[in-house]
């Protein structure tokens, strides 16, 4: 039976407030985690699912009722970076999804944790899941941080929903590769111009070679000026700085229907026409400089999505909507084939980014990542 994807009738949502191993109550009373747990009236379930994203806020996640109505609970976890992108660190990160986890296992009475990928949110659940397995991240922690990245608890199934690969990786394809200048919005070189008629659409495979060998330079450049900038800094005692980023909305894909072909709505992006949308503040629109190389540079940043999905070894589901107009069917084959589980299932659907689309999609959507749980577990 199809429901209203906001209505919340016959649903519980408690909200909770946790503080982190590595981040105390701010003076206002604000916990540093935070979120909305989803269950069907009165009742306790022994399954539950967990979401988090870098910056956007997950607590009321569109898919949280779906699932409740099915009898598994829906954690829509934030961690102290909510609305905070530009200060993100993974390593904290990661600890406060770990207080959402110990929540469900402690408080909650669940039994067996399914961690949800969803849109950017797969790198960062993904990277959970691998650090509750083999941790990487202890040298970046204090002791207190690190005793607590020991005990992180492992999700019993892994789902990637709609997901990106990884921050860097997302970024890199959607920046626009002719800007010339970080510190100005106009300068472009006309011949790495996506948007100038004379290269495209349609482009052609020489111009794509060039183009996306332009984004992963631009990446670079700003690492190896954010590394010197860095060291310029602390060498004068100043810990860090903020500084903003122009144009990030060039993935060619989104304005070529050819390249990674799909059910897409073509010359689209999540914030309209792409030429337009490159104009205007987006991702990575302001960062300081660690947040930068933590999070968005290839180089640098650990939350890159292959090294930590192949060391999964947990059933894996991989969902993708074929109309999606800011991951690709290429996104999630690559996420498929990096994932070390060999218990893992790809699922191509109808449907955009968030199923926003349809009510029906929505509900097959969930009605298949439903089943799918019921199965392995």
């Amino acid at each position: 039976m199809m429901v209203d994807p906001n209505g919340i009738a016959g649903l519980d949502a408690q909200f909770i407030g946790r503080v982190s191993p590595t981040a105390p109550r701010i003076q206002a009373g604000g916990h540093p985690c935070q979120g909305i747990y989803w269950t069907e009236a009165g009742k306790r379930p022994k399954v539950a699912v967990i979401a988090t994203h870098y910056n956007v806020d997950f607590s009321e996640h569109y898919i949280a009722p779906y699932f409740a109505r099915q009898g598994i609970g829906f954690l829509g976890w934030n961690t102290r970076y909510r609305g905070f992108e530009d200060q993100f660190l993974l390593e904290h990160a990661v600890l406060d999804i770990g207080v959402g986890m110990k929540w469900l296992k402690e408080e909650a009475g669940v039994e067996q944790i399914v961690i949800l990928g969803n849109s950017g949110g797969g790198s960062l659940m993904g990277a959970y899941q691998a650090e509750a397995i083999a941790p990487t991240l202890t040298d970046r922690l204090p002791p207190i941080g690190q005793d607590a990245l020991a005990q992180l608890i492992k999700g019993d199934l892994y789902i990637s929903f709609n997901a990106h690969q990884g921050r860097p990786e997302v970024l890199t394809d959607w920046m626009d590769a002719s800007v010339i200048d970080e510190n100005d919005p106009v300068a472009t070189d006309p011949e790495l111009d996506p948007f100038n008629p004379d290269n495209g659409p349609p482009y052609s495979d020489a111009f794509i070679e060039k183009y996306r060998a332009g984004q992963r330079a631009r990446n670079q450049r700003i690492t190896d000026w954010a590394k010197a900038e860095l060291a310029r800094l602390n060498a004068a005692g100043i810990p860090d700085r903020i500084f903003p980023m122009f144009r990030c909305w060039g993935d060619i894909r989104c304005v070529d229907p050819a390249i990674d072909p799909s059910d897409r709505k073509p010359n689209w992006c999540y914030r309209g026409d792409p030429a337009t949308a490159n104009r205007t503040p987006s991702i990575g629109r302001a960062n300081t400089l660690k947040t930068w190389l933590n999070m968005w540079s290839l180089e640098t940043s650990p939350c890159q999505g292959q090294p930590h999905l192949a060391k999964h070894d947990t059933p894996a589901l991989v969902v993708q909507g074929t109309a999606d107009t800011g991951v690709f069917p290429s996104d999630a084959r690559k996420i498929f084939d990096f994932l070390g589980s060999t218990d893992k299932k790809l699922e191509l659907i109808t449907g955009a980014h968030y199923f926003e689309d349809s009510i029906e999609e929505r509900q097959n959507a969930a009605d298949l990542v439903g089943a799918w749980i019921r199965e392995k577990l």
